[in-house]
């Protein structure tokens, strides 16, 4: 994986390109306008589709309930789609009317189970704080220094260990998140515009499964809503774990930190084929993402072809991912991700 601080090879006749991450910012913000258009079509062809696909998994249980699950496990694709537009939604990005925008997000968060306000206020805290040692733990997949892991009690390097392992976070973990912690307003108990999001949303889902369930009994529950959100969940939680877990990720304590440089440095541009690049609408472009968040996500490659020095930075191949997925600490003198065995072997400092 390559990770570039300064950009490079230029396209002809553009300017000379920014060498600071800030400096990005008045570039991007070209960028920054969405069509109302534009986000109107992406929408479509992708609530279309969800409900096709809904619509047919569930005739088809009336021929082969397996056929059925084949359907919906390819609607979870739709639905990771549905939640990046949401995504967009959020950082007022997909709309120039904040509160189409919002509301948008509302009715997409009962689809992919997360109540909108909530999980808005969660990732604009993400973002404030990405690569901050001083800030973690809002929006982030916990990680701990090596020294913070050494520090640690042998139940507590256990549980540490357990959180890592891909069965938690990638088999568990999804389900948990958006079936049973998306609930509640967790960490936000005391404020009631939170307490409304996470009840709305429950309120409004649980009478649309009611609805299925009147219509069609638990099959389509079982055999449709349930796998088809589990896939879309466990995508959406990979995606955002390679997006930021990468061997030369950008973390620094404060006052070293700076927002700037952690969003394009502490990101990667994952590489992904067009089929899938579509279907996670662009997210994988995350490093131009974080630096500027108000860019609609169909402009991020118009982004990277106006400026090809931002392409080569942070380039992680789905291969590379799987690799980087052994990774679990973060080294402070190397300034790197390390393996469990890579910090077993690295001297404390005496």
């Amino acid at each position: 994986m390559n990770k570039i601080s300064v950009p490079f090879d230029p396209l002809p006749k553009q300017a000379e390109q920014p060498v600071r991450a800030r400096d990005w910012i008045k570039v991007l913000s070209e960028y920054r306008d969405p069509s109302t258009a534009r986000s109107f079509y992406e929408l479509g062809i992708t609530i279309g589709p969800f409900v096709a696909l809904w619509a047919l998994a569930w005739w088809a249980l009336s021929v082969s309930g397996w056929l059925a699950l084949a359907i919906s496990l390819v609607n979870g694709a739709f639905i990771l789609r549905l939640f990046t537009i949401q995504h967009d939604c959020g950082h007022a990005s997909f709309f120039k009317n904040r509160t189409l925008s919002n509301w948008v997000g509302r009715v997409l968060g009962v689809l992919t189970l997360t109540p909108y306000d909530v999980w808005k206020r969660d990732h604009a805290m993400h973002h404030s704080a990405s690569g901050n040692l001083t800030q973690r733990g809002i929006g982030d997949v916990d990680t701990l220094t090596v020294a913070e892991y050494r520090g640690l009690s042998r139940f507590g390097q256990f549980k540490y260990r357990l959180y890592r392992n891909p069965i938690v976070l990638f088999g568990l973990g999804p389900g948990y998140l958006f079936f049973l912690r998306n609930r509640l307003p967790l960490g936000l108990m005391n404020q009631t515009r939170y307490w409304i999001s996470a009840m709305g949303t429950n309120l409004t889902l649980l009478a649309a499964l009611a609805v299925i369930w009147y219509f069609g009994g638990i099959m389509p529950i079982l055999l449709i809503f349930l796998p088809s959100t589990l896939l879309a969940a466990t995508t959406g939680v990979w995606l955002f774990y390679v997006q930021h877990q990468f061997e030369t990720t950008h973390w620094e304590e404060e006052p070293e930190w700076d927002m700037h440089e952690a969003a394009l440095n502490g990101s990667s541009h994952y590489v992904l084929p067009a089929p899938l690049q579509w279907l996670t609408a662009n997210i994988g472009i995350h490093h131009v993402h974080h630096l500027y968040s108000r860019i609609p996500f169909y402009r991020l490659p118009e982004v990277l072809k106006n400026h090809e020095g931002l392409a080569d930075i942070n380039r992680m191949t789905i291969r590379e991912s799987l690799i980087n997925a052994r990774l679990h600490l973060w080294d402070e003198d190397s300034k790197r991700l390390v393996s469990f065995a890579e910090a077993k072997a690295i001297s404390p400092v005496s």
